[in-house]
C-alpha cells in the first residue's frame, strides 16, 4: 500500500525509552499515528535503555552529565547542549532518507537542543513541540526555587537562574543554562522556528502567554488515556494512594501530615530522593503509611483501583497528569490541589475534591469528607470521571485535534 506524501511523521524526543510523563505521550503518539496508516520516523539520542527503532543509526551520541570527564571534553558538552552541531548534522540525514511531512517533538533540551528546528525549517518542514513542563518560559523549567514556586525570571529577567542557582544549586550549571537560554532567545529557536506548540493544560496556556508566548502560536490539546485497558471493577480497601516520585515539590509532606491529622491510612507507590525524610516524618507524626516502592502495570492499576481515592498533593506547577486520567479510568476519585492544571482535571465535589496546595489542615479535611462518604458514593464519582474520559480525554478526542492541527500546517 502507497502512503501519500503527506503522512509521513517525524517524531523527536530525547529518551527512546519510557523514562517519565513525556516519554509516555511521545510513545503512545507514535503508535497511534502508525495504527491509522502514517509512516513514522523517529529522531532521539542514543542510552543504553533505548528499544530498538528502525532509525538508531541516526540518533545522536549520548550526553550524560555527572560523569568524570576531561576539561575539554566538558566544554564540548556545553557547547553541544546549547547547540548541537551533530543533532542538525544527523537530522539533516534522516530528512533526506524518511522526508516527512512534519515533525513533533516533545523533550528535546539539553541534549538535541533545539538547533535541530532550525535544520527543520530550512527543509520546509512544519515543527510541533508539545510542551511537558515549562522550559519555555523558566529557563530551570520547573518554576521551582528551594522547594517553592518562583517567578523571578519573567519579563526576561532571566540572570535570576545564576543568582539563585536553579539548576541542582550549582553555579557552573546554572551559568550554563542561562547561556543556553541567552543563545536560544538571540537566535529566535524556539520562537521563531516552532509553528505549534502543543499545550496539555489550560493552565500552562496562560501561563506562557503571562510569560511572552503569543497565544497564536499555543494549541490546546489535553494529554488522553484509553479506557479500553483499565478495569473498573475493583473491591474498594480503606487506603487512599500517591502514585509518582517521591520528590520535594510533589507535596508528600504536606500529604503525611495530612493523613496524620485525619487519621486515614496512606500508601506512596514510588521511589525517589525524599523517601528516607518521608519514613522519618510518618514515624514522628505517627501516620499510618506503606511505602509501597516503585510499581507500574497491573499492580499499580490494583493499588490505585482499590483506594478511596488517589491524592496529588502537588506544591509546584504540575503541567496536566496523567495519573488523574488513569485514577478516573480505573472509576476512583481525586483529590487534588489547587495549583498548576490540577484542579482543570477536577469536578469538585463530582469527580474528586480539591484542596488548597501546601496546606496540612486543608487537605486532612478532604481526606476526611471523602472518607464519609459510602462506598457507592466514591464509585460514583469515579464514574464521573470515567465518563468525562471518554467524553473531553479519549485518544480518539487527541488523534483528531492533533491531525487537524498537522492538517493545517502541512497545507
Amino acid at each position: 500500500m502507497s502512503h501519500s506524501p503527506e503522512r509521513r511523521l517525524l517524531a523527536i524526543n530525547n529518551y527512546f525509552y519510557r523514562r517519565g510523563g513525556a516519554e509516555a505521550v511521545f510513545f503512545d503518539h507514535m503508535a497511534m499515528f502508525s495504527q491509522i496508516g502514517w509512516d513514522v520516523a523517529a529522531f532521539a539520542m542514543q542510552h543504553e535503555n533505548n528499544l530498538p527503532s528502525p532509525w538508531s543509526g541516526y540518533f545522536v551520541s549520548e550526553i550524560e552529565y555527572g560523569r568524570r570527564t576531561s576539561p575539554l571534553r566538558k566544554i564540548a558538552q556545553a557547547a553541544s547542549v546549547i547547540y548541537s552541531v551533530e543533532a542538525q548534522r544527523n537530522i539533516s540525514r534522516l530528512i533526506e532518507t524518511a522526508r516527512p511531512s512534519i515533525a513533533h517533538a516533545h523533550n528535546i533540551y539539553h541534549h538535541l537542543s533545539p538547533a535541530i528546528f532550525s535544520t527543520l525549517k530550512a527543509a520546509g518542514i512544519p515543527v510541533v513541540m508539545t510542551a511537558h513542563d515549562l522550559k519555555l518560559a523558566c529557563p530551570s523549567y520547573k518554576m521551582l526555587r528551594a522547594g517553592k514556586v518562583c517567578e523571578d525570571c519573567r519579563g526576561g529577567r532571566i540572570y535570576n537562574v545564576l543568582r539563585h542557582r536553579c539548576v541542582k544549586d550549582s553555579i557552573p550549571l546554572s551559568g550554563l543554562v542561562l547561556v543556553e537560554t541567552m543563545v536560544h532567545r538571540l537566535l529566535g529557536l524556539y520562537r521563531e522556528t516552532l509553528d505549534r506548540i502543543v499545550v496539555p493544560s489550560r493552565f500552562y496556556i496562560e501561563k506562557l502567554v503571562e510569560w511572552g508566548w503569543p497565544r497564536g502560536q499555543l494549541v490546546y490539546i489535553p494529554n488522553f488515556v484509553d479506557v479500553a485497558g483499565y478495569r473498573n471493577d475493583w473491591e474498594e480497601g480503606d487506603y487512599f494512594v500517591f502514585a509518582g516520585r517521591l520528590a520535594p515539590e510533589k507535596g508528600l509532606a504536606t500529604l503525611i501530615r495530612a493523613a496524620a491529622l485525619a487519621r486515614q491510612r496512606l500508601v506512596l507507590a514510588g521511589t525517589g530522593p525524599e523517601e528516607a525524610a518521608l519514613r522519618r516524618l510518618a514515624d514522628s507524626t505517627g501516620a499510618q503509611v506503606a511505602f509501597a516502592g516503585h510499581l507500574s502495570g497491573r499492580d499499580l492499576h490494583r493499588l490505585i483501583g482499590q483506594a478511596r481515592a488517589l491524592v496529588l498533593p502537588s506544591e509546584w506547577y504540575e503541567n496536566a497528569p496523567i495519573s488523574i486520567l488513569e485514577a478516573y479510568a480505573l472509576g476512583r476519585p481525586v483529590i487534588g490541589a489547587a495549583i498548576g492544571g490540577i484542579p482543570e482535571m477536577i469536578r469538585d465535589g463530582e469527580t474528586g475534591l480539591v484542596a488548597a496546595s501546601g496546606n496540612a489542615a486543608d487537605l486532612a479535611g478532604k481526606l476526611t469528607e471523602l472518607a464519609t462518604l459510602s462506598e457507592g458514593e466514591r464509585a460514583r464519582m469515579g464514574r464521573a470521571g470515567r465518563d468525562w474520559i471518554v467524553r473531553d480525554f479519549s485518544a480518539a478526542h487527541y488523534r483528531d485535534r492533533t491531525l487537524e492541527l498537522y492538517g493545517a500546517l502541512i497545507r
